[in-house]
């Protein structure tokens, strides 16, 4: 705890004097972001980082993976899904945007096993990936096969996004844009991922 605290006190010397006036007109306007970003909890990958965001710019949700399930209304727990129709249909975010990252343990453990501490839940959430495995190329071995899943796990996700008839909708409006990214942790580089395309951004 003692770092984290000297990590607060830093910011309230160094940095809260710069931002406070956005601060204020945050907590006194409200917030307002125009990005959704769903991104894995992964702490080598903060979006806000990865993105130069500052406060009130960007309205995050992250999980093991960064995955979006389908729709499915029901009884249980769906911490992404809330947090999607609150960006879509309350604040009305105008994009949503999927970051994936290489080295991902949620990929890993999709795709090697879960480990044996981690199967309650880790293991469950993870199939909703399961398509992707399903349609992995058999020549595929080692970080191929990894990194081959982490961007298929992308698209899944971006995919799964038009099952939500809200989001769907907003975007036939033209309301809403979808995009989808992965981060490779080592180089730093950014890459678009679309249906047929790996463009990293320059």
């Amino acid at each position: 705890m003692d770092r984290l605290l000297a990590g607060y006190r830093r910011f309230r010397a160094e940095v809260w004097p710069a931002e406070r006036a956005r601060y204020e007109a945050l907590a006194r306007r409200g917030q307002h972001p125009e990005t959704m970003v769903v991104a894995c909890s992964d702490s080598r990958v903060d979006p806000q980082t990865v993105f130069g965001a500052g406060p009130g710019e960007l309205f995050v949700v992250r999980n093991v993976a960064g995955l979006v399930p389908p729709y499915h209304p029901d009884a249980g727990c769906h911490g992404t899904s809330a947090a999607l129709e609150y960006a879509v249909r309350v604040l009305k975010v105008a994009r949503i945007v999927i970051l994936g990252h290489a080295q991902c343990g949620g990929i890993r453990a999709m795709v090697e096993g879960a480990p044996r501490t981690a199967r309650d839940f880790v293991k469950p959430w993870m199939e909703v990936a399961a398509p992707v495995l399903g349609a992995l190329p058999a020549h595929l071995a080692g970080a191929d096969r990894l990194s081959h899943c982490e961007s298929e796990v992308v698209r899944l996700s971006l995919g799964n996004l038009a099952t939500f008839p809200w989001i769907a909708q907003a975007v036939a409006a033209g309301r809403l844009t979808l995009h989808s990214f992965r981060f490779d942790i080592r180089s730093g580089i950014l890459a678009r991922i679309e249906a047929d395309r790996f463009e990293p951004i320059v």
